[in-house]
C-alpha cells in the first residue's frame, strides 16, 4: 500500500529540515575556516613569496620552509618565550580568577556591579588595552614607575618595556590582566551550578574551608576548570595584538613568542611559506597540549 502524496510531502520536509540547518553552517565552516586552514597548509610547502601575487607560481619546496624555521637559532628561544608567556599567563588568569569567583560567591552588596566592572578589561578591544599598559609601564612618563617613585620603592624607572629581563614579565602581566574576566566568569557560572545542600551538608558534618573546597568544590568545579584552562592555552598560544602593540617582540628578541615570529616572516619579511610553517607549527603545539591536559584531566576524574 503506497503512502498518499500529502504523507508524502510531510515525510519528506521532515527528512530536509534538519539539513536546512547543517548545510548553512557547514558551507560557512568549509569556507571561513576549512579554506585559509588548507590553504595555510599548501603554503608551507610552497616558495610563496610577494613574486607570486604576479606571477602565480610558487614553487614546491617539500619540508624545506619546515627544516629552516626549526633550524635557526631564533626557534628554540622563541618556542621557550612561547611556553614561559602561556604558563604564566594561564596559571595567573587561572589563580586569580578562581579567587575572584570564590570572592564572589557569596551576596554582599554591590556585589552585581563589581562583577559588572570587572568584565570591562575584557569589553575593551586589545589595542586599546595594551596601548593603555604601554603608556603606564612607561620608563620615564609611566603612572607605574612614578608611583614607585612616590612611594620610594625604586629611586629610577625600571625599564618595563625596554629591559631583556623585564619585558616578557610585563606582557604576561598585561595577558594576566586581559584574561581574568573571562576565567572569573567562567569559574562563578560553575560555582553557581554546584547544589548549596551539599554545603549545608558539609557545615552539619563540621567540615573546614580547605575540606570541603578539597570534596566538593573542586571536583564539581572540574569541567569549568578544563573549559578555562583548554581555552587559555589555545589563546594565549596565538597572542599577537597585545604583544605587538606593548613590545613589539622585542628588546632583542625576549617577548618574540611562536605567534609573533610567524607574523614577523610574513607581513614583514614576506616569507608568507615560512611564516605559514610557523603558523602550522604553533596548530600543532596547540592541539597537543590540549591533548595531554584533556587526557590529563580524565584520568584525573576517574574515582
Amino acid at each position: 500500500m503506497t503512502c498518499p502524496p500529502a504523507a508524502t510531502r510531510t515525510r519528506l520536509r521532515e527528512l530536509l529540515a534538519p539539513w536546512l540547518f547543517v548545510v548553512p553552517a557547514a558551507v560557512y565552516l568549509l569556507l571561513f575556516f576549512g579554506y585559509p586552514v588548507v590553504k595555510n597548509l599548501v603554503s608551507s610547502f610552497q616558495q610563496y613569496t610577494p613574486v607570486t601575487f604576479y606571477t602565480g607560481a610558487a614553487p614546491f619546496v617539500g619540508l624545506r620552509n619546515y627544516v629552516e624555521i626549526l633550524s635557526s637559532g631564533l626557534f628554540s628561544r622563541t618556542l621557550l618565550t612561547t611556553v614561559l608567556f602561556t604558563a604564566g599567563s594561564v596559571a595567573g588568569q587561572f589563580l586569580l580568577g578562581l579567587a575572584l569567583a570564590l570572592f564572589f560567591r557569596r551576596s554582599f552588596p554591590l556585589g552585581g556591579l563589581l562583577r559588572s566592572l570587572l568584565l570591562l578589561p575584557w569589553l575593551l578591544p586589545l589595542v586599546v588595552s595594551a596601548t593603555t599598559w604601554k603608556w603606564m609601564l612607561d620608563t620615564d612618563d609611566g603612572v607605574v614607575n612614578d608611583a614607585l617613585r612616590t612611594f620610594h620603592f625604586a629611586s629610577s624607572g625600571i625599564p618595563w618595556l625596554t629591559g631583556t629581563s623585564q619585558a616578557l614579565m610585563s606582557v604576561t602581566l598585561v595577558n594576566i590582566w586581559v584574561g581574568i574576566p573571562f576565567n572569573t566568569a567562567i569559574l562563578y557560572i560553575g560555582l553557581r551550578n554546584i547544589p548549596a545542600q551539599l554545603y549545608e551538608a558539609a557545615d552539619l558534618d563540621g567540615a573546614g574551608p580547605v575540606a570541603t573546597f578539597r570534596h566538593i568544590t573542586w571536583p564539581l568545579l572540574r569541567p569549568a576548570v578544563s573549559v578555562v584552562l583548554v581555552l587559555g592555552v589555545v589563546y594565549t598560544l596565538k597572542v599577537l595584538d597585545i604583544i605587538l602593540v606593548v613590545t613589539g617582540g622585542g628588546p632583542a628578541d625576549a617577548t618574540q613568542t611562536l605567534a609573533t615570529q610567524s607574523y614577523e616572516l610574513s607581513f614583514q619579511q614576506f616569507e608568507f611559506g615560512r611564516g605559514a610553517a610557523m603558523g602550522n607549527v604553533l596548530i600543532i603545539l596547540s592541539l597537543v597540549l590540549a591533548l595531554v591536559f584533556l587526557r590529563a584531566d580524565r584520568r584525573g576524574a576517574r574515582p
